[in-house]
């Protein structure tokens, strides 16, 4: 059996996502799209059942899926989808001293995540999720 290329070539996908995030929200490092990538993540996580995580996560490359589900307490409270601009702060509260996510941050992520999914197979997934994280994912 051959290494699947989705893992012979992970870091190289998770450098190039990690790029477009710097490049499209306009940041100047590729550390500061990492924090705010896995703070989009983080929010949009809390909002679904550990099912509909799971569903999410495996429509996305190797890196992506395991910055998905990286430190994830399942004891946490599932929270409401609310406005753009709460889960916004909820995204920079991350970190906080070291997170420079802009105001844009969830349609950055979402912008550059969606150069680098399967779309067909993205879409699938969101569709079979509640509406409110469709909308999330919008850009």
């Amino acid at each position: 059996m051959t290494l699947p290329v989705e893992y012979e070539r992970a870091t190289a996908h998770f450098y190039d996502y990690l790029v477009d995030a710097r490049d499209i929200a306009g940041l100047w490092s590729t550390h500061v799209a990492y924090t705010m990538t896995q703070g989009v993540f983080q929010t949009f996580r809390r909002r679904l059942t550990v099912e509909e995580s799971i569903q999410f996560a495996n429509a996305l490359p190797a890196c992506l899926r395991a910055l998905f589900i990286a430190d994830w307490n399942l004891s946490d409270d599932r929270q409401p989808f609310g406005d753009r601009g709460e889960m916004t702060q909820e995204v920079k509260a991350l970190r906080a001293e070291h997170n420079f996510s802009p105001e844009t941050a969830i349609q950055d992520v979402a912008k550059a995540l969606r150069r680098h999914v399967d779309e067909a197979r993205f879409n699938a997934v969101l569709a079979a999720l509640p509406p409110e994280a469709r909308d999330f994912w919008s850009s």
